[in-house]
């Protein structure tokens, strides 16, 4: 079964403007899937075969003779040597024709490294994360979610039923597309991020680190998936997996770059030094993260004294890829905390305004959790956007003149 995904309409618009498409996310995220259904007509070429990237390898030239664009090419990474001759080739077209190379990539880090490299000004970029609950639910919105009074209205549209057996459901099984192919047991859950971490460490980590000790580092993957939504502690990490700090940061920065973790910044404004400067630490896929911590079933989950750390994640992960489906790689999202503690779970940046958003778990939230929201008055230049309490409540509701009751279907 294919979702349509949101963010379909942004790879047509920028291969409107950019002969290169780069479309970067984390291995089974449904990439090349979606490239293949959206553009049936155009060759599809994966490097994952041997042959195959051994002959882009050794005979750039040759392959292209062979293969002319349009092309899609996945897990473009892996022959760097193509770069250079994909520069050359968009640079002879005389028609300068849009839309010629569609170029996959589940590790950014070495990704990124070549387009800047070769394709800077000729290539588009465009992250991609796995399904969304509205993708999951048919919802047509595909706006950059923001608690302004037109997005809620425009979701408003959207009818989706409150029901939160599901919504724990989802948030166990995660969200990487084959888990909706056909109906799934705990079996099957549990057999799929068993292979894919393994795949993930054969295929994509030991291509860029070479990892000595493979135990420690899933150690170190299980510390992180422990710490989501909380703020970074590289000391902390290095403890639970027995490296020292510098590793721990190596081996974060490429599970960032494979789009597994994200780091939120702190809101940092020089009108204050009060603010903290730490990132939070968020798994991005909260199925995966159950499964490394051995949540086995939702129940489990939902019981479990991580129950509001995955939750919250799961909230700034649906977020985040309503601003990655739009094409924007780099979102105005960040979170505050300061000296005195007061703390916002996110803030999101929009001009002029900055909005403030709670995240909780539960279905009948009150004042007092958004106390910290009145931190924002004394930012200069900027002024208090209309805030959101997103949690388990079954209605859109006010909770505040400025402050909305935000049901999780909202995101």
């Amino acid at each position: 079964m294919y979702f349509h995904r949101h963010i379909e309409p942004t790879i047509e618009r920028i291969a409107k403007r950019k002969p290169v498409i780069v479309l970067t996310g984390a291995r089974q995220v449904g990439k090349s899937t979606m490239l293949k259904t959206v553009y049936k007509n155009i060759n599809y070429i994966t490097l994952n075969r041997p042959f195959v990237r051994e002959s882009a390898k050794e005979n750039p030239s040759t392959f292209f003779e062979v293969n002319r664009p349009p092309l899609i090419i996945d897990e473009i990474q892996k022959a760097a040597e193509l770069f250079d001759y994909i520069k050359d080739i968009v640079d002879e077209d005389e028609d300068k024709k849009k839309g010629q190379f569609y170029l996959t990539g589940s590790q950014s880090m070495k990704l990124m490294k070549n387009i800047g490299e070769s394709l800077a000004g000729r290539a588009g970029v465009v992250k991609m994360l796995g399904l969304s609950m509205r993708e999951i639910s048919n919802v047509t919105c595909c706006e950059p979610f923001l608690p302004s009074r037109e997005y809620m209205e425009e979701m408003d549209k959207a009818k989706i039923g409150h029901d939160y057996e599901r919504t724990i459901g989802c948030i166990h099984r995660g969200f990487f597309p084959e888990l909706y192919e056909t109906e799934s047991d705990l079996l099957d859950w549990s057999d799929f991020y068993s292979s894919y971490f393994q795949t993930y460490i054969e295929k994509d980590i030991k291509d860029v680190l070479n990892i000595q000790d493979e135990s420690a580092f899933i150690k170190f993957v299980r510390a992180a998936a422990s710490l989501t939504g909380e703020m970074l502690n590289m000391a902390t990490i290095a403890e639970m997996c027995g490296k020292d700090v510098k590793t721990v940061r190596a081996w974060l920065s490429v599970l960032e770059s494979g789009g597994l973790v994200y780091l939120l910044e702190p809101y940092y404004n020089n009108f204050s030094k009060r603010l903290t400067k730490t990132p939070k630490l968020y798994f991005l896929d909260t199925g995966l993260a159950c499964w490394l911590l051995g949540w086995n079933t939702p129940g489990q989950l939902a019981n479990g004294a991580m129950w509001g750390h995955m939750f919250e994640s799961f909230v700034f992960a649906e977020i985040l890829k309503s601003y990655y489906n739009n094409g924007i790689a780099k979102p105005s999202l960040y979170y505050y905390r300061d000296a005195d503690k007061n703390e916002i779970d996110l803030l999101i940046e929009n001009g002029e305004a900055v909005h403030p958003v709670e995240i909780k778990t539960t279905g009948d939230p009150n004042r007092s959790m958004v106390k910290a929201f009145g931190c924002l008055d004394n930012i200069p230049g900027k002024k208090a956007g209309v805030g959101a309490v997103v949690c388990l409540a079954k209605d859109r509701l006010p909770i505040s003149e400025n402050v909305w009751i935000l049901p999780v279907r909202y995101v």
